[in-house]
This record gives C-alpha cells, sequence and structure tokens, in this order.
C-alpha cells in the first residue's frame, strides 16, 4: 500500500519547510509513504525548499493555473506514480499532520472512499465570527446539495482512495473542495468527516480574499455542479416556481375580471401567460439537459476506465 500526500503550492517558500518537517515518513497501513509537491507556477523559491527537504516528487505548472487546476495535477500525478490513497494538505501548516492516520484511517478500514477533516471552526482564533457563520452555514448547503454528511466543506485536509480519485474530475478553476464533494455525492461515494487539529495561523488565506467574494464564487459552484449532475430536477424547480407564479397571477385576473368585465386588464394576462410558457420552456431545458447527462455519465465511466488502465500500465 502507497500513500503520497500532496501538496499545492503558489509562492510557499515562507511556509513550506515548516510544513514538511511535521509531515511523516511512515504511516501505520502502508508500506510506503511519499510526498508530492505541486508548484502551481510559483516566483519564489519554493521548488528549492521542496527539493532541500527531501520531497520525493516535484511537479511544476509554467504558469500559475489556479488551486483546483493544482490540486488535479497532483491527484493525476498520484495516480500515475501508484498510489492507493492520496491525502491533500495545505503548504501553510494549517493543518496539524499528526492526524493523517486518524483521516486515512476509514479509507484503510473499507468505511469511506473520501475522508474530509473537520476543522474546530468554533475555536479557531484567527477566524472571524462572520467567517465562522458563513463557514457552517456553507457547509451546510454543500451537505443539502450533495446528500453528505460533511461537517466543513471548505477544508482541503483530505484523504482519497485511488478509486475515488479516479472518478473526480474537477470543472472549477476557482477551488476544489465544495465541488468534489458535490461530485462525490452525486457518484454515491462514500464521504465522511473526522475531526482534526489546526495549527497557528501563519499568513491569511490566499483564497478568501473577502467574504462576500467566496460566497458568490461558492453559490457559482454550487449552481454549476447541480445544473451538470441533476438538471432535470433543478430547471424542473426553477420551472415549477415559474408556473406557481403564473397560475397565481392568472387567478387574479380571472377574479378581477368576473368583478368586473369593463376592464380587461390585458398586461397582467399576458404577464401571467409568460410565466407559465416560461415554466415549460424550464421544463424543457432540464429534459434536454437531462438526456446529455446521460451521455456525459458514460463518457465519464470511459474516462475512469481508460484512466484506471492507463494508470496501471503506468504503475507497472
Amino acid at each position: 500500500m502507497k500513500l503520497i500526500i500532496q501538496i499545492p503550492c503558489l509562492n510557499e517558500a515562507g511556509t513550506l519547510d515548516l510544513a514538511l518537517s511535521k509531515l511523516p515518513k511512515e504511516v501505520p497501513g502502508f508500506d510506503c509513504v511519499e510526498w508530492l509537491v505541486i508548484d502551481d507556477g510559483s516566483t519564489d523559491d519554493t521548488v528549492n525548499v521542496a527539493k532541500a527537504n527531501g520531497v520525493d516528487h516535484i511537479i511544476s505548472h509554467p504558469q500559475n493555473l489556479g488551486l483546483a487546476r493544482a490540486f488535479m495535477t497532483g491527484i493525476t500525478a498520484s495516480l500515475s506514480l501508484g498510489a492507493d490513497v492520496i491525502i491533500n494538505t495545505d503548504a501553510d501548516d494549517q493543518y496539524d499532520a499528526s492526524c493523517i492516520p486518524d483521516l486515512v484511517r476509514p479509507i484503510l478500514d473499507d468505511e469511506a472512499e473520501i475522508v474530509i477533516g473537520t476543522r474546530p471552526i468554533h475555536s479557531i482564533e484567527h477566524f472571524s465570527p462572520l467567517k465562522k457563520i458563513f463557514q457552517k452555514i456553507g457547509s451546510a448547503v454543500v451537505r443539502l446539495a450533495s446528500n453528505t454528511n460533511v461537517g466543513d466543506a471548505p477544508s482541503g485536509f483530505r484523504a482519497i482512495s485511488r478509486s475515488a480519485a479516479l472518478q473526480l474530475n474537477v470543472f472549477s478553476e476557482y477551488t476544489y473542495t465544495l465541488e468534489t464533494i458535490i461530485q462525490a455525492g452525486m457518484k454515491r461515494m462514500k464521504v465522511v468527516s473526522v475531526p482534526v487539529r489546526v495549527n497557528k495561523d501563519l499568513r491569511p488565506s490566499r483564497l478568501v480574499h473577502s467574504i462576500p467574494s467566496y460566497i458568490y464564487r461558492s453559490i457559482l459552484t454550487i449552481i454549476r455542479i447541480s445544473i451538470t449532475y441533476k438538471p432535470l430536477k433543478f430547471f424542473a424547480i426553477i420551472g415549477m416556481f415559474l408556473f406557481a407564479v403564473g397560475l397565481m397571477l392568472n387567478i387574479r385576473w380571472l377574479f378581477l375580471f368576473f368583478n368586473d368585465p369593463s376592464h380587461a386588464r390585458v398586461p397582467s394576462l399576458i404577464l401571467g401567460l409568460t410565466f407559465i410558457i416560461g415554466s415549460f420552456f424550464s421544463l424543457a431545458i432540464g429534459i434536454l439537459g437531462d438526456l446529455l447527462s446521460v451521455n456525459r455519465r458514460l463518457l465519464e465511466d470511459i474516462r475512469t476506465r481508460l484512466l484506471s488502465h492507463d494508470m496501471g500500465h503506468r504503475h507497472d
């Protein structure tokens, strides 16, 4: 059994040394533990720090492609290197590396395919009260959208089995955290959470520049992945809402017309009919999207099989 610990990096020379010094080289249940650093176009000494600390594998993007792309580069490389389980962690030493055995245990015990490390949000001092509230609300929304029981959706400290990693395909260029959970839930993967500890904050988050921006991007991610995997349900809900509004407007028109036939109130009638017609258009789009999603699922299955075959040959 091989475990690969991957760390996406962007100009992390100031903190990477500390983070690497705490990573284990031996983890119970694994014969081999290797480290992988994904340099996402760093302009500082990130690569040299990684080399000086004995990192087994270093992959460099020629330019900054974003956290999500760096994450997927690491996943693909780890699969190619024969990883049975992949740990993803941060280069800023945010997560306590001593929790790694707890993180991989559900996978080793065949109780999960993806394990998310749940941080003690309520006791993290550098999180503002507003951020703590939005973290909890965001995780609740992701639980609802993914039908999972993840306690800390934005957490990047996670363990992924080989079978799950083969099926993941991140579309977002912003972050992988929310999308992978929703995707896993919709693909019926076993996702669990385990409590983990965090270390002292070394620098501000580079992903969350502001709470409104993060909320906006997160909502777009959730909507996009919902449309991708459940288009019929998404557009049917919109269609039902439009139909309900149109029906109420037309009932109102009928009531007013029969009470006072001298006033036709044509604009009100047209508005109600427009909403009803729009509901049928929305349902039609949902049906077409559902047909396309069947084709997408077939393509994803083919991709997974080909990737599994290709990675198996590379490992051999």
